[in-house]
């Protein structure tokens, strides 16, 4: 029996709507959060990803702002316009759009972004709130994964789970959340040993370590739920019929477009695990509506004492 598809699209969309709903209450009250987007240079990939920001910003009625620097920004620039949106009021999320430019120092920059601000949940200080069970703000990816998780009924409290990659993006952040809601978890990585055999304890699997198709059945507890994190692109006939040969709809889209988009797990896990995310369509719909959720959760955090007497005046 093939997996039960788990819909990113689907929980994305629930979750959008959610904070649509609480964003319009919170007009009703005269507050509106806001999301900066910093963009440097001109990088096609990055413009399309923070031009979907902006749009699904404005689509669930929070303000936003795309910042521009020329791709000649110097790392001091870039730091003095992050220490300006620190300071703006209005803003309550700052989001730098990564990669940058190889001649700016990206950490230094991350680093000078505004704890309450940091909507990736990528400050040190943030991971630490993370990893002691504080309140802040978690990576949007594997606060999304969590969502799906919980919103397809997954159990996740006493199951064992498996972390493949350890990415301070997604593989520790992820471990963290999986084990702050009680699951026993294991991190693997490319130094594990006997690599299948740790996977196959796993009720449940996260893949993302980046690797196209590289998690296969033997990796896999029948019946598992997996999670697979990865996005890679095929774009060769051979390598297209290794993983795709015979899938009628796969074989279209190749076609048609000259590429087709691929995981990190092997389309056949399919006929072994429980549950399964797709690629595309799984977990990166989540990851947009995690940041809309952040940037929310980085206002009502930021402004807490003016949130609550605006929600007191207006119970009367």
């Amino acid at each position: 029996m093939a997996a039960t598809l788990l819909d990113g699209v689907k929980i994305g969309n629930e979750i959008k709507n959610e904070v649509a709903e609480e964003v319009r209450r919170l007009h009703e009250t005269g507050l509106r959060p806001g999301l900066a987007a910093v963009l440097v240079g001109s990088n096609p990939a990055s413009e399309i990803y923070v031009r979907s920001k902006v749009q699904t910003c404005e689509a669930l009625g929070l303000y936003s702002e795309k910042i521009t620097p020329s791709e000649s920004a110097s790392t001091e620039e870039l730091l003095e316009l992050v220490r300006d949106l620190n300071a703006r009021d209005e803003i309550d999320g700052i989001l730098v759009q990564l990669p940058l430019p190889p001649h700016v120092d990206s950490k230094k920059v991350l680093l000078a972004v505004s704890p309450e601000k940091d909507v990736d949940g990528f400050h040190p200080m943030n991971v630490g709130f993370l990893s002691t069970q504080r309140a802040g703000l978690a990576p949007c990816t594997p606060v999304g994964i969590m969502e799906m998780l919980r919103r397809s009924n997954v159990p996740i409290q006493g199951a064992d789970a498996v972390v493949v990659g350890r990415s301070d993006i997604v593989g520790k952040p992820m471990a963290m959340l999986l084990t702050n809601s009680n699951a026993t978890v294991t991190i693997c990585h490319s130094k594990t040993r006997d690599l299948p055999g740790v996977c196959r304890r796993g009720d449940i699997l996260v893949a993302a370590m980046g690797r196209t198709g590289f998690v296969t059945r033997d990796f896999v507890k029948p019946g598992a739920t997996v999670i697979d994190v990865g996005m890679n692109k095929i774009t060769s006939r051979e390598e297209f019929d290794k993983y795709f040969k015979g899938n009628e709809k796969r074989e279209l889209a190749f076609a048609k477009n000259g590429y087709t988009l691929i995981g990190d797990v092997h389309p056949e896990v399919a006929e072994v695990a429980g549950a399964l995310t797709p690629v595309p369509g799984g977990v990166g719909p989540l990851t947009i509506a995690m940041l809309m959720a952040n940037t929310l959760k980085a206002a009502k955090l930021r402004r807490g004492a003016r949130f609550l007497s605006a929600a007191l005046a207006e119970r009367g």
